[in-house]
């Protein structure tokens, strides 16, 4: 049976289509083997098994029946359908018929078989030359083992399945034994993204130019008995470049750049070393690891029991590292938000030597990102969005309190252009008073309060809280600050006392009322400026801040040049250290 399963197998092998992938091919497909697709595959394996397991039990099973002595007497030994009786370890009988008789093996109990067998016969006067044979056999039982072995088979592979699980869940299917597959790791060449594409990290590019001289004469380094870098390790926040510079460090040297996700490490850890060997055989190239967290997370804590699947691949990882020949040139380039959370063993010299901060880009920076990046990119007119006359009206007087109001005070920022759907930027006291200025001018001209001011509270109340507990402006509660918890993260225990907590509460409500109070003489007193702004908004819709109320009353910074004035140049520094200077020039040396 198994034969005839594994000889019918063989053609639906060479039946399978060629997985799609958009990652270069991987070594066994460049030595000719037809690649497999995944679900058949998974779908093959289980068909088979399901069947060999379903031949086996039928094979071994035991299908003889229990019958009385007197039922074998009556419908066997006195029809003469015996052929033999076989004795297994003296516990019970089995009874064999004869050649082409319609009846089934059976079996009784061994009771007094013997005495009753010998009676039996003489009853009948079967004559000893045509008397049944009694054999007695010693051979092993394996019916009871055939009836189990099923049962265990599923066990086990239950128990395999959730043990190659995750803790915290995912996909199922993605986490069973036929979910091993080949590197996810996907192999771009001919990158066109340079150096000068990337603007406002000039200092994270001069750190990264040592890995771009290196990949461009390996030769001067390995002469020179100089120790080569293997990895670096790019943090910072969200959206400051960490994966356009590693593409960029890739087209400058002219290598292949092999990208992969942390997250799609999480299946098995044989895609680890695929993703090496990839690396190494397409060498010199850069190998970059996007949201290394998913993989590189500390280990130890947060498992009832074995190793999770994460520090099964994080140990993977480290060996691949740490099994780097300084010949093989490759470079392990890493992206993270949070750098705090990698194991130590990944962060330590020999796997990572560098750790290059990317932050926000200061005023210069983000000079620099408008002359690369920014091109006259403007919102549609909203035309879908018509408004009721009162509602109307409601809103302009509402956006006209918040222009008034930041008009007014002189640390807040003074709105660029008014429109109903603006959101301005906001902090700290006077901030506050601006947010607060939409509210106060509804209840100032119409006696009444709409939802419209929702946002506008939700940030003032966040304001209030991070000043009192993060900022430690309040002198009730003291200098301490306090981790706020996130968007999204549930606060189970505060770090402080509920005396605090209500000290707290207290603080916030009377900064918040503070800030209204004011607000309020404030439109009190610019009553007919804030009217004057509505009714220019309800006939022209768009108030520029050169339409408003003329020079304002505090010296503003207007000009680019106004904001850099005292910094040294206006222009971003780009220039190179002396010994970069030739940086990108393919050495003499060999």
């Amino acid at each position: 049976m198994l034969g005839l399963l594994s000889t019918a197998a063989l053609p639906l092998r060479i039946a399978v289509k060629p997985c799609v992938r958009s990652s270069v091919v991987s070594a066994k497909n460049v030595s000719g083997d037809i690649p497999w697709d995944e679900k058949e595959f998974r779908a093959l394996a289980m068909l088979v098994t399901g069947i060999s397991s379903a031949a086996l039990y039928n094979q071994f099973s035991d299908t003889a029946k229990e019958i009385t002595w007197k039922d074998f007497v009556h419908h066997y030994l006195g029809r003469g359908m015996v052929d033999r009786l076989v004795v297994v370890y003296k516990q019970y009988v089995r009874v064999i018929p004869l050649p082409g008789a319609d009846e089934s093996h059976v079996w009784f109990n061994t009771d007094t078989f013997e005495r009753n067998w010998e009676a039996a016969q003489d009853d009948l006067g079967v004559e000893s030359s045509h008397r049944a044979a009694v054999v007695y056999s010693s051979k092993r039982d394996w019916t009871l083992l055939m009836h189990v072995i099923p049962t265990l088979g599923l066990i086990g592979f239950l128990l395999f399945s959730l043990r190659r699980r995750p803790m915290g869940g995912g996909d199922w299917i993605a986490f069973t034994p036929f979910s091993i597959r080949e590197s996810p790791a996907k192999m771009m060449d001919n990158i066109n993204t340079k150096f000068k594409d990337v603007a406002g990290c000039e200092e994270a590019k001069l750190e990264i130019l040592e890995f771009v001289n290196f990949l461009k004469n390996p030769h001067q380094y390995l002469i020179l008995g100089a120790k080569i870098p293997k990895g670096a390790v790019r943090s910072g926040p969200p959206g400051t470049g960490k994966t356009l510079l590693a593409k960029a460090t890739a087209g400058e040297v002219n290598v292949p750049f092999t990208t992969v996700n942390g997250s799609e490490f999480l299946e098995m850890f044989v895609g680890v070393r695929d993703m090496f060997t990839l690396a190494r055989k397409n060498a010199p190239c850069i190998l970059f690891i996007d949201e290394i967290d998913a993989v590189g997370r500390k280990r130890g804590g947060g498992d009832f029991g074995g190793q999770s699947e994460q520090e099964i691949t994080l140990n993977q990882l480290l060996v691949e590292m740490d099994g780097f020949d300084t010949s093989t040139n490759v470079v392990v380039l890493a992206g993270t938000n949070r750098p705090d959370i990698l194991d130590p063993a990944l962060m330590r010299p020999g796997r990572f030597d560098r750790q290059i901060y990317i932050g926000p880009p200061d005023i210069k920076g983000r000079a620099s990102i408008f002359k690369v990046h920014l091109q006259s990119r403007h919102g549609l007119e909203k035309k879908t969005q018509v408004l009721q006359p009162n509602e109307k009206k409601t809103v302009a007087y509402h956006e006209a309190g918040h222009a008034i109001v930041g008009w007014f005070l002189e640390h807040a920022d003074p709105l660029l252009k008014v429109m109903p759907s603006l959101k301005a930027l906001l902090c700290l006291f006077d901030r506050m008073c601006m947010m607060l200025g939409g509210r106060v001018a509804e209840q100032v001209f119409f006696e009444k309060i709409t939802t419209g001011a929702q946002d506008d509270l939700k940030k003032v109340t966040q304001s209030a809280y991070a000043q009192v507990v993060q900022f430690g402006m309040s002198e009730k509660v003291g200098r301490v600050s306090f981790d706020l918890p996130q968007q999204g993260e549930m606060a189970t225990v505060k770090p402080y006392s509920e005396a605090t907590a209500e000290l707290i509460d207290q603080e916030v409500r009377d900064l918040v009322d503070s800030a209204y109070q004011r607000t309020m003489e404030l439109i009190m007193d610019k009553r007919e400026c804030v009217d004057m702004v509505g009714k220019y908004l309800l006939e022209k819709e768009v108030l520029y801040k050169a339409e408003l109320l003329g020079p304002r009353l505090f010296k503003e910074k207007l000009t680019y040049e106004e904001f850099v004035e005292g910094t040294g140049s206006f222009e971003e520094d780009t220039s190179l250290p002396e010994g970069l200077k030739d940086w990108n020039q393919e050495s003499e040396w060999s």
